[in-house]
């Protein structure tokens, strides 16, 4: 059988009050960081998104630091012949080893004074900006648990601290 304590609790003073709503939010906060970022990376993982292939750089042959494997002909515009251009080479800077090649959306053309340049179409990926919103769509329902789980241990401590004052003779 339970015993049933019979004597009022003691109302908390200011100090002692402060110092637990202030470990409260130290414990909710540090909760709810570790709870956001597995929530982020749940669906990252969950959405199959690659961001190495979400932010890219179109890969460009540089004579200077690369080592041509295969040319190929290539269109330029302003020019009636086709012109030889490295196709795929490999990136000496480039620790993973793996060969480049030359991405068909890139085209080349050649400028008033003679040499070729890469025309590179705007590469504009809306997945990226999915992702923003997911991260603050994230970070926003995190706020407002934190704020709602502290705001309704506020009321605990404010109605247990009614309730000793009632108990009180």
């Amino acid at each position: 059988m339970a015993t049933v304590d019979t004597e009022p609790a003691t109302p908390l003073d200011p100090v002692e009050r402060a110092g637990r709503m202030r470990r409260y939010t130290y414990a909710v906060s540090a909760l709810m960081v570790v709870l956001c970022n597995a929530v982020f990376l749940l669906g990252l993982w969950v959405s199959g998104v690659n961001l190495d292939s979400l932010i890219r750089t179109p890969d460009l042959f540089d004579p200077a630091q690369d080592v041509c494997l295969r040319l190929s002909w290539h269109r330029v515009a302003g020019t009636a012949d086709p012109v030889r251009l490295c196709h795929e080479w490999i990136d000496l800077s480039d620790p993973s080893g793996n060969t480049h090649t030359f991405q068909k959306d890139i085209t080349v053309v050649q400028g008033a004074d003679g040499k070729l340049y890469f025309d590179q179409p705007a590469r504009v990926d809306y997945r990226l900006f999915l992702l923003g919103a997911f991260v603050i769509a994230v970070i926003a329902g995190g706020m407002r648990v934190k704020r709602a789980l502290i705001a309704r241990y506020r009321r605990r401590l404010d109605a247990t601290e009614h309730r000793t004052e009632a108990i009180r003779p």
